[in-house]
């Protein structure tokens, strides 16, 4: 049997980390956002300033199966609409401390562990949690700062492998990755640089546009869809410099086609 190739399904971007995506027959949305443009703060946490508005509404998406949420502790990764959001999906997954946290439907997930989905029709989507540092530097120093967060790979027989990084920052976790799963098929990179001075004296915590194409190489990603680079103040790479850093990668090619026509 043919294996189907990466651009066999779109996968649509709203702006900020926000994206979504049929897979073997189930609906996914990633870290929904749908706030508009304004300042928003958690306890603890430095005020986010939003500004753009999503590309879409939860109006648009249809019938939701299953949130991919890299972590909840952050309004630029959950927002009040997000959270409105997740009481009519069936099952969010994300990590063990927002499972705890959100209740419902949430499910959390340690690094490895899977979860089964039944596909409409027979079968099954697999999902495995795969780690993620929201910083530079060693996990046990990072997540008291940024939390825990959580990325995901889903496979299934017949179908494409695809990776959606969440807030990740650490390509040691990346070809942890790539060990178990390259090639990628599909990766869902957030990028965006993201910087606070006064956090790990502002150096990026999710994935630079440079360390972008870098994971897109150690994955040997056959598409790109980068994510979370635009829509707020503290992303301080976006679409150009994504664009630049893998043209000088020699991995232009890779970039999702509707993404760079979203331009």
């Amino acid at each position: 049997m043919s294996q189907p190739t990466a651009d066999q399904f779109p996968v649509r971007t709203f702006g900020g980390p926000t994206a979504a995506f049929e897979y073997g027959g189930l609906r996914f949305l990633t870290d929904p956002t749908f706030d508009g443009p304004g300042d928003y703060s958690r306890p603890g946490r430095p005020v986010l300033t939003k500004t753009a508005p999503a590309a879409g509404s939860p109006a648009d998406l249809g019938p939701v199966d299953v949130v991919l949420l890299s972590h909840d502790e952050h309004a630029d990764n959950l927002d009040d609409s997000g959270r409105a959001l997740l009481a009519d999906v069936p099952l969010t997954l994300t990590t063990p401390g927002g499972g705890e946290r959100l209740g419902g439907s949430a499910r959390g997930l340690a690094d490895w562990e899977t979860v089964e989905l039944e596909r409409p029709g027979g079968g099954a989507v697999t999902v495995t949690a795969v780690p993620a540092v929201h910083g530079p530097g060693p996990r046990e120093q990072v997540e008291p700062s940024t939390g825990q967060v959580v990325g995901f790979v889903l496979t299934g027989q017949a179908l494409p492998t695809v990776y959606v990084s969440g807030d990740n920052a650490s390509l040691d976790a990346v070809k942890e990755i790539a060990a178990r799963f390259a090639p990628v098929d599909t990766a869902v990179l957030f990028a965006g640089a993201p910087r606070f001075p006064a956090l790990f004296d502002g150096a990026p915590l999710v994935l630079d546009s440079a360390q972008a194409a870098e994971a897109a190489r150690i994955l040997d990603a056959r598409r790109v869809v980068p994510a979370h680079h635009d829509s707020w103040a503290h992303f301080t790479e976006g679409r150009e410099d994504l664009e630049a850093a893998f043209a000088a990668a020699g991995l232009s090619d890779r970039l999702d086609e509707d993404w760079k026509r979203r331009a």
